[in-house]
């Protein structure tokens, strides 16, 4: 991985190189990028960009590279200090982030995405034993990247619960209190998220691609920091996207109610459920969001009680396919060839149904059957 970043391939670094560099130095003076559409992140995002600057004696793709090596080989140490030493336990999930990590080749080395899973897998594997920590790390991570909010969802009824999401909102809102007093514009993000429209790797995009085969009109144009569709049904298939995302919030809450059995296992599996329901019904699907559903999919294999190891198979499955989608034919996909929409359509596909496994295989184990 380190040898392909060396190396250029693909020119996934200039992420790094040009835009994360760019916004370090507007943190440094205390603002955000306000006016920049390519900035879609929650602010605590600034923290993680800054920290490569803090780094001495090197330079900030450096620093940054050896900040992602370093949150890789602490998830792989989390992941081994809980499979390990009691029963019930399992290395499963160890080898899983050991082995599916590298099918992305370096692209987890430069993104954040790393940074953001490392403190979303401590949440997760701290809530069974000390839930305040759990909901504390699961805020901090929530102000990096949204998503980590979904993984204090299958927490136990009761005082477990009240203690992970009160810490949660407490750390989420005391981090963002310190970071709109510190930078100015730290919420303008909300302004870009609200007018992204259907990216050409996301499930609607699919649908667009094969459109296109058969001679729809539209075209890929670079918007608000990806690459998006427009034409006729856009704004039909962004509108489907919300609707989607919002019936499985709906779905994922009646479970929350309905649900009676609690395993060990049970608040990891509702927590890969939810991030890949929220990631199918996206309106985009960028390579880096499978680092997030392998360090989840990890923590489940950590216990033998999971029931979500099809899940972990459809998901690295999922992975070497999205290699294969960016940046191996990514000319393809942009340019909507058979091949490259066979590769994204093959994608998700199998998230979908790792989505749709997943669901099944929570609900029915703890969920109580009707007489």
């Amino acid at each position: 991985m380190l040898a392909l970043l060396r190396s250029g391939q693909g020119d996934i670094a200039r992420e790094v190189h040009f835009l994360y560099h760019h916004w370090s130095e507007g943190f440094t003076h205390g603002t955000f990028p306000v006016g920049d559409v390519t900035w879609q992140y929650p602010p605590g995002a600034a923290l993680v960009m800054l920290a490569p600057v803090l780094l001495p004696g090197l330079s900030y793709f450096q620093g940054f590279v050896l900040l992602s090596l370093a949150a890789d080989a602490v998830v792989l140490l989390l992941l081994l200090r809980a499979g390990t030493g009691r029963p019930g336990r399992s290395t499963a999930g160890a080898w899983l982030w050991a082995l599916a990590l590298p099918l992305l080749m370096h692209l987890p080395y430069a993104r954040y995405d790393l940074m953001v899973t490392v403190v979303a897998v401590g949440a997760l594997l701290a809530l069974p034993a000390r839930p305040r920590l759990g909901g504390a790390l699961a805020g901090i991570a929530a102000l990096i990247k949204l998503w980590p909010v979904l993984t204090v969802l299958g927490t136990p009824r009761g005082r477990t619960t009240r203690q992970t999401w009160t810490a949660l909102a407490l750390s989420a809102g005391g981090l963002l209190l310190v970071l709109c007093t510190a930078f100015r514009g730290a919420l303008g993000f909300l302004s870009a998220q609200h007018h992204r429209g259907v990216e050409i790797e996301s499930l609607g995009g699919t649908f667009l691609h094969v459109a296109e085969m058969f001679g729809w009109p539209g075209r890929v144009v670079a918007h608000y920091g990806s690459l998006e569709f427009t034409g006729p049904y856009v704004s039909e298939i962004t509108t489907a996207s919300l609707l989607l995302t919002g019936i499985c919030l709906l779905w994922l809450l009646i479970w929350r109610m309905k649900a009676a059995r609690w395993t060990p296992a049970t608040p990891y599996d509702a927590a890969l459920a939810a991030v890949l329901l929220f990631t199918v019904t996206s309106r985009v699907i960028s390579p880096q969001y499978l680092v997030w559903l392998i360090g989840l999919g990890a923590v489940c294999l950590t216990m033998r009680q999971t029931t979500q190891r099809p899940v972990a198979a459809l998901v690295l499955l999922a992975t070497a396919v999205t290699t294969v989608d960016y940046p191996l034919f990514f000319t393809d996909v942009m340019a909507a060839t058979w091949q490259g929409t066979a590769v994204v359509a093959v994608r998700n596909a199998l998230l979908v149904a790792a989505a749709l496994v997943s669901c099944v295989r929570l609900w029915r184990t703890s969920v109580p059957r009707r007489k």
